[in-house]
C-alpha cells in the first residue's frame, strides 16, 4: 500500500506539471512514455560492490535492473531559446546493486529537470540534461543531483523517439547509491495554436503574434515598400530590398541604420567607415591613420625595444635581446652552461665548513657576471659532498654550501625570487669516493639554469 501510495504521488506531481504554465509557442508541451533501466555499478562511489565510473557501462546482463514496457513517464514544456523544462516520475524493481544481488528492491524516482537542445531543428535532436530529485529505494528516501545526455529522433512534428542515460549523484550514500538511469520511450508533442486569429496556423504563420497578409504567410508589410516586416530591417520606412527594406544616404551598399559613417563612403568591414592605411581600423578610431598598424594597438605599429623580432607586447624581456622560442628572454645555451659549470666546480670551501677558500672569490665573481645576463631565468644551485662523514652531517653540509653561493649571488645582485639552493650531502657522485681525486670530484657546487640539459 505505501509503494501504491508513492506512485500515485509521482503520477499526480508528473500529470498536474501541465498546468503550471501558459501555452504560447508552437507544440510547446511533449509527452515521453517508455521504459527505463537503472545501473548502480559505473557510478564510482566508496561501494565494494561498484566500480570505477563508467566502468563496465553497456553491461546490460550483469548490471542494469530493467523495469516493464511502461515504466517512466516525463511532462515537458519548451521555454525557449533551446531549452525545455520537465518533470519525470518513473519505478523499477532492484535486485542488483553493482555485483551485489538484493531481493528485488523497490524503485521510484520523481525528477525535475532542465533540457538544452543543440540543434533546436530537424529529425535528429541531441541535448543536454540538468536537474535534481529525490529517489526511494523500498522505505529510504534521498536527493539527487541529476545530469546526462540524450536523443530525440522526430518521425513528424508531433511524434518521436527518445534515448537517455542520465547521472543520478545521491548526496547520502548510506541511504541511496550514486547510479545511472537509461530511458528508452515514445515522445508526443502537442500545444499549437493561432495566437494572432488570421486564419493562418502557429506552426505555418511567419508572424503568429501580429495579424498579416496571406500573401506574406501572415505578416503585415507596414511601409508598403514589397517587403513584409518581419523581413524588413526598416518596416516603417520605405527602403530597398536588397538592403533589406532599409535606405542607405551615402550609396555604400550599408543601410544607413548599419553604417557607422552614414554620410561618407566606407567599407563593409568597418560599418561603412573608410580606412586610409588600409590596415583594417577605421580612420575614426585609429590613432595612426596614415600608418597601418593593428587593431589591438589603435591602428599603430607594435614597438620591439630590443629588437629582437619579439613585439614588446609579446616579449617577457622587452629591453634585452632574446629568442622568440623564450617568448623574447635569453636562453642559457649548452656552452654558456658548461662555463657556468666548470667555474661552480672549482669554488672550493674550507675543510668541514661553509666558508670560501681565499682563491674562490674570483670564480664567485666569474659567475655573477654570467648569471646577471640572465636575470629572467630560474637558476638552482646544488651542493655536494663525498661520503666521508655520515649523511645527516653531509646532507646539512652540503645545503649550508649551496645557501652560501646562492647568498653570495643575491647579495651580488641577481633576484632572490630567480635562484634556490638544495643540498644533495653525497647522494650524487660524479667520481669514485674511493679514491682522493674522486672524493675531491664529488665535493663540489653545481649551478644549473632551468632550461639546462642533464
Amino acid at each position: 500500500m505505501k509503494h501504491l501510495k508513492k506512485g500515485l504521488l509521482i503520477l499526480l506531481a508528473v500529470v498536474s506539471f501541465n498546468t503550471i504554465n501558459a501555452q504560447d509557442e508552437d507544440n510547446p508541451w511533449a509527452i515521453e512514455i517508455g521504459t527505463n533501466a537503472v545501473d548502480f555499478y559505473p557510478a564510482g562511489g566508496d561501494s565494494p560492490y561498484v566500480g570505477d565510473f563508467f566502468d563496465d557501462f553497456f553491461n546490460v546482463d550483469d548490471h542494469w535492473n530493467t523495469a516493464s514496457v511502461i515504466s517512466r513517464i516525463r511532462v515537458g514544456r519548451y521555454i525557449g531559446s533551446g531549452f525545455a523544462i520537465g518533470l519525470a516520475g518513473s519505478f523499477n524493481s532492484i535486485d542488483k546493486m553493482g555485483d551485489l544481488k538484493t531481493d528485488d528492491l523497490s524503485y521510484f524516482g520523481l525528477d525535475f529537470d532542465v533540457r538544452y537542445n543543440f540543434l533546436k531543428k530537424g529529425w535528429f535532436d541531441p541535448y543536454a540534461t540538468l536537474g535534481g530529485g529525490y529517489t526511494w529505494l523500498d522505505e529510504d528516501g534521498n536527493g539527487t543531483l541529476n545530469g546526462g545526455l540524450g536523443i530525440n529522433f522526430w518521425f513528424n512534428d508531433f511524434i518521436g523517439a527518445n534515448v537517455q542515460t542520465m547521472y543520478k549523484h545521491s548526496f547520502d550514500e548510506d541511504a541511496m547509491l550514486p547510479h545511472f538511469q537509461h530511458a528508452l520511450g515514445i515522445v508526443f508533442k502537442f500545444g499549437g495554436k493561432d495566437t494572432d486569429g488570421d486564419a493562418i496556423y502557429d506552426k505555418y504563420d511567419a508572424c503568429p503574434e501580429v495579424a498579416g497578409l496571406e500573401i506574406f504567410n501572415g505578416c503585415p508589410d507596414t511601409d508598403g515598400d514589397g517587403i513584409q516586416d518581419s523581413e524588413d530591417a526598416c518596416p516603417t520606412e520605405a527602403g530597398l530590398a536588397e538592403l533589406n527594406g532599409c535606405p542607405d544616404r551615402d550609396g555604400d551598399g550599408i543601410a544607413d541604420k548599419d553604417d557607422a559613417c552614414p554620410d561618407v563612403k566606407g567599407l563593409a568591414a568597418l560599418n561603412g567607415c573608410p580606412d586610409a592605411d588600409g590596415d583594417g581600423v577605421a580612420d575614426k578610431d585609429d590613432e595612426c591613420p596614415n600608418v597601418a598598424g593593428p587593431a589591438e594597438n589603435k591602428g599603430c605599429p607594435w614597438p620591439d625595444a630590443d629588437g629582437d623580432g619579439v613585439l614588446d607586447k609579446d616579449d617577457k624581456c622587452p629591453n634585452i635581446v632574446g629568442p622568440a622560442s623564450n617568448e623574447g628572454c635569453p636562453v642559457v645555451t649548452e656552452e654558456v652552461q658548461k662555463e657556468i659549470t666548470d667555474l661552480a666546480r672549482a669554488i672550493y670551501f674550507k675543510t668541514g665548513k661553509m666558508s670560501f677558500t681565499d682563491e674562490t672569490s674570483i670564480r664567485l665573481e666569474k659567475v655573477n657576471k654570467i648569471l646577471a645576463e640572465y636575470t629572467s631565468i630560474n637558476f638552482v644551485v646544488e651542493g655536494h659532498t663525498d661520503s666521508t662523514g655520515s649523511d645527516k652531517i653531509n646532507s646539512k653540509l652540503s645545503q649550508k654550501r649551496a645557501d652560501a653561493v646562492m647568498n653570495y649571488l643575491i647579495e651580488n645582485g641577481f633576484p632572490a625570487d630567480k635562484i634556490s639552493a638544495k643540498g644533495f650531502g653525497s647522494s650524487s657522485p660524479i667520481g669514485n669516493n674511493k679514491t682522493s681525486k674522486g672524493r675531491q670530484e664529488n665535493r663540489r657546487v653545481e649551478i644549473f639554469s632551468e632550461n639546462a640539459k642533464r
